[in-house]
């Protein structure tokens, strides 16, 4: 990242649990909430500590930045097995991206297919 508030664009797109907090708190990062705000995914987020990771989506009217935010807020988004983890050595990155406007069921194909490919269920925090 070249400047602290130019945007990496998504597919480069890595926050560590602080910058999370300031993008989605900061004026300076008001271009990063509006992109984020635009899109629906798929993201991972990964526990620095150990490695273990989850895999999340936000689809529907949910979009990237909504999900985010809830993370920003206390660190675990509602999730349960985050619950009891430190939010502070979380890392936030995007897997894949979607039109808000996509089927429910194709975002639900692409988070089914990462949690499988980083093997996120036995492996990692994902529990359903």
């Amino acid at each position: 990242m070249r400047s602290r508030c130019r945007s990496p664009g998504y597919d480069r797109l890595v926050l560590d649990y602080p910058r999370l907090q300031a993008v989605m708190r900061e004026p300076a990062y008001a271009s990063w909430r509006t992109a984020l705000a635009s899109v629906a995914g798929i993201y991972r987020i990964t526990d620095t500590r150990d490695g273990r990771q989850y895999v999340g989506k936000a689809d529907g009217a949910e979009s990237i930045r909504q999900r985010w935010e809830a993370y920003a807020a206390n660190g675990h988004g509602g999730n349960v097995e985050l619950r009891t983890a430190d939010p502070g050595t979380f890392r936030f990155s995007l897997l894949r991206v979607f039109d808000p406007s996509t089927p429910r069921s194709q975002i639900d194909v692409a988070e089914s297919h990462f949690k499988f490919a980083l093997d996120t269920r036995r492996h990692g925090m994902n529990r359903n």
